[in-house]
C-alpha cells in the first residue's frame, strides 16, 4: 500500500460544488414554501371534495379509477322536458354507433323526494352506455316546494319526452326501461303501476318494457320519517301514495333489488311488492344482496365498488330478456 495511504494523508480534490451560505438558506426557504403550497392544495382539495354530494364523490371516484375508461363520449346535458329548472335530463349514448337503435334506460335518483341532482350520476350513465344502452338521467321537482304528486307527474313527463324524442339520440323507444334508486324507485313504480300518470301524457304503461327498483319505497305506511311526511303527508288518502296499492297482473315486468342490511328503506318494501305482484299473476323478480346497505346498491355501479353486488349484470340481464 502506498505510504500516503498508510498514513491517512491521501490528498483530496476540490468539492464537486460549493453552496454559498446565502443560497443554502434560499433553498431551505424554497422547500418550506413548496411543502406549504402542497399542504394548502391538499387542504383545498379535501374541502372541495367534502362539499360534494355522495353521488358526485362516486362520480369522481369512477372517473379516476385505475384502468381505461369504459365510456368516452360526452353526454348531452341539461335537456328540458318541462318549464321548471328541475325538469331536465342528461343523455349518455354508447361510443360505437351501430345500424340499429339501442335499448333505453331512464334513471331517477333518490334523495327522500327533497335532495339529489342528476349531475352526480355520470358514473351510472357511463356504465350502462358502455354496455350498449342509451342512458337517460332525469331530475324532478323536490319537496318542500313541490309535494306529491308533482314529482310523480315529472317522472311521467320525462318518460313521455324520452318516448317521443330518444330516437334522435340513437335510442329505440320500443325498448324503453325505467330505473330508480330509493325515492326514485318509488317514482318509477308509481308511474309503471298506476296508469293515470302516463295517461295524462297520452300514453299507456305498455310503453315501459321493464322497471328496475333499487332499494325503493313501495309499501311504507304509516309515514315515519320527516321527509316522507313533508313530501307525501298532506295527501288526503295516503294509500294512494303507495306503489303497492296499484299492483296488477298486466303491469310491466319488475326487477326489485335491495340489500339485506338496508336500514333506510327496509327490504320488506321489495319483498312486499314482489309478493303482491306474484299473487296477482304479474311478473316480478326479487334480488336481495347479502351485506349490502342502502348506499351500497348504487355504489356498486361505480367502477371502484362493483365487487359489492352484481347490479349492472342483473340489470342488463333483465333488459335482455324483457
Amino acid at each position: 500500500m502506498p505510504r500516503l495511504a498508510r498514513e491517512g494523508r491521501l490528498r483530496r480534490g476540490p468539492p464537486f460544488f460549493v453552496v454559498r451560505e446565502s443560497v443554502g438558506g434560499q433553498m431551505v426557504a424554497m422547500i418550506k414554501y413548496t411543502l406549504l403550497a402542497l399542504l394548502l392544495a391538499v387542504i383545498a382539495f379535501g374541502g372541495w371534495f367534502w362539499m360534494k354530494t355522495d353521488p358526485q364523490k362516486l362520480d369522481f371516484a369512477d372517473r379516476f379509477a385505475p384502468g381505461a375508461a369504459e365510456h368516452k363520449a360526452a353526454p348531452t346535458t341539461g335537456i328540458a322536458y318541462g318549464d321548471d329548472d328541475r325538469q331536465k335530463l342528461d343523455i349518455y349514448v354508447p361510443d360505437d354507433k351501430v345500424d340499429q337503435d339501442y335499448p333505453v334506460l331512464v334513471f331517477f335518483h333518490g334523495g327522500a323526494w327533497r335532495d339529489g341532482e342528476r349531475e352526480g350520476y355520470g358514473f351510472l350513465g357511463r356504465a350502462f352506455a358502455a354496455r350498449g344502452i342509451v342512458t337517460v338521467v332525469a331530475d324532478y321537482r323536490k319537496a318542500p316546494k313541490d309535494r306529491f304528486p308533482a314529482f310523480v307527474e315529472d317522472t311521467a313527463s320525462a318518460i313521455a319526452w324520452v318516448n317521443a324524442n330518444i330516437g334522435s339520440h340513437g335510442g329505440d323507444p320500443e325498448q324503453l326501461f325505467i330505473m330508480g334508486h330509493s325515492a326514485g324507485g318509488h317514482l318509477v313504480t308509481m308511474v309503471a303501476l298506476d296508469p293515470q300518470w302516463l295517461a295524462a301524457k297520452g300514453l299507456e304503461t305498455s310503453v315501459i318494457k321493464g322497471v328496475v327498483g333499487l332499494a325503493g319505497g313501495y309499501d311504507f305506511l304509516p309515514l315515519t320519517t320527516e321527509s316522507s311526511k313533508i313530501a307525501l303527508g298532506q295527501w288526503p288518502r295516503l294509500e294512494e301514495t303507495q306503489p303497492i296499492t296499484y299492483a296488477r297482473s298486466d303491469a310491466p315486468p319488475l326487477l326489485l333489488m335491495t340489500g339485506d342490511i338496508d336500514t333506510v328503506v327496509k327490504p320488506r318494501n321489495s319483498r312486499s311488492l314482489n309478493a303482491r305482484m306474484n299473487e296477482l299473476g304479474g311478473t316480478s323478480e326479487l334480488k336481495i344482496y347479502p351485506g349490502v346497505d342502502h348506499a351500497d346498491i348504487v355504489m356498486a355501479i361505480a367502477r371502484p365498488f362493483r365487487s359489492k353486488a352484481p347490479v349492472i349484470a342483473d340489470v342488463t340481464r333483465f333488459m335482455n330478456v324483457n
